[in-house]
């Protein structure tokens, strides 16, 4: 995301957060504004990082684009987002991603901000809201394979690492998926470090469906 894409999602955080930085965090934003054509609404960084590298993937800058996509710090924190983002604040024209576990808050706060009723999953996507299934860290290892992403793994110099997870009394029954899903979040920033080597791994015919339609939709 280009500089003033950045700045957009760091007023829009800091506004929906509340408390002393709240007001001068909304005009920045409402500032910053002007040049968003689309708000891209996503629970975490390594989300943002997933889109962001994908769009690369095809020559895309969203930036540039006017395409600001703003990490919620937890798919809870959608309401505020809207208040923020949506018809009663800058109005601006919105799409997101979440886990299927959280598509409850993005459905019940979408329609309490009239941007719809009754809504299904078919109803969230035609409004530019795509769920993965269970996450984003599912989705890309289905998509790659647990050969892929060990190749991976390796290529980012934590074969070793990963070895000692699997050897772990919790993990050692598990199926390989979950252990490469759970070794992903483990340290932090460690999931948005693989949210971008998978999607740069990714045969372009195996791209997830919610990643590939919500880059379609912005």
């Amino acid at each position: 995301m280009d500089e003033s894409g950045r700045r957009f999602s760091a007023a829009a955080v800091a506004w929906a957060a509340g408390g002393a930085e709240a007001d001068a965090a909304a005009a920045r934003a409402r500032e910053l504004a002007d040049g968003v054509r689309t708000v891209v609404l996503v629970e975490g960084d390594s989300d943002r990082t997933a889109l962001e590298a994908l769009a690369g993937r095809s020559g895309r800058d969203l930036g540039a684009e006017g395409v600001a996509v703003v990490p919620l710090g937890g798919a809870t924190n959608i309401g505020r987002f809207l208040d923020v983002c949506g018809p009663s604040g800058l109005g601006l024209p919105l799409a997101g991603l979440c886990d299927i576990g959280e598509e409850r808050h993005f459905r019940r706060h979408l329609e309490r901000v009239g941007l719809g009723t009754g809504l299904g999953r078919a109803g969230l996507e035609e409004l530019g809201f795509h769920v993965c299934v269970a996450d984003l860290e599912d989705e890309l290892i289905r998509a790659l394979g647990a050969d892929g992403v060990r190749q991976v793994i390796e290529a980012q110099g934590e074969t070793r690492p990963f070895r000692t997870f699997q050897g772990q009394p919790a993990q050692r029954e598990r199926p390989v998926e979950h252990q490469l899903r759970r070794f992903m979040g483990t340290h932090s920033g460690r999931k948005a470090l693989y949210a971008r080597a998978l999607v740069e791994h990714l045969p372009p015919e195996r791209v997830p469906r919610p990643l590939e339609r919500l880059l379609t939709h912005v």
